[in-house]
């Protein structure tokens, strides 16, 4: 083995190993092709829902390409860094008693190896709004494609409302 392949396989056994136990597993609602593939699966547009795993209350929808052919059916494809977040109040908002000012609720494998989908929350206490990032990642190189989406917390303060 070369040092390279060593430092790879190294650095993909840390990535394994790290805990996703706070992260949110997403509900897949649908689809839309956007091209056809004669063989395998057609490129499409995937729509999915996740509930944010620290703030009851909130929900989050994505969606984002998915690559088909050949590739996309054995799991080699690379899928684009294309992918919007709408995230909306779905109950009563409960705030943890310690919000962290930033939280990744969200990851999911966008190629075989170091490409993710990555959903961060940010608290904007000023605003009393939670922020919600949808970006893409590599190990080298990520992408400045992201999208975000905001879900102010009510009820505002008596002071905040001008009472």
């Amino acid at each position: 083995m070369t040092q390279r392949s060593i430092l790879v396989a190294a650095i993909a056994a840390v990535l394994i190993a790290i805990p996703a136990a706070a992260r949110a597993a997403s509900d897949e609602l649908g689809s839309v092709n956007t091209e056809f593939k004669l063989l395998g699966p057609d490129n499409k547009i995937v729509v999915s829902a996740f509930d944010d795993p620290e703030i009851p209350g909130v929900a989050c929808f994505l969606s984002r390409a998915r690559t088909g052919g050949v590739k996309g059916m054995v799991g080699v494809a690379e899928d684009t860094s294309d992918a919007a977040i709408a995230c909306r109040q779905t109950g009563p908002i409960a705030l943890p008693a310690k919000l962290p000012a930033k939280a990744e609720v969200f990851t999911e494998r966008r190629s075989v190896m170091f490409k993710h989908l990555r959903v961060v929350r940010f608290w904007d206490a000023k605003r009393r709004t939670l922020v919600y990032l949808a970006y893409s990642d590599k190990l080298v190189n990520g992408s400045p494609k992201n999208s975000v989406s905001a879900v102010p917390v009510m009820p505002w303060p008596a002071a905040a409302a001008g009472g």
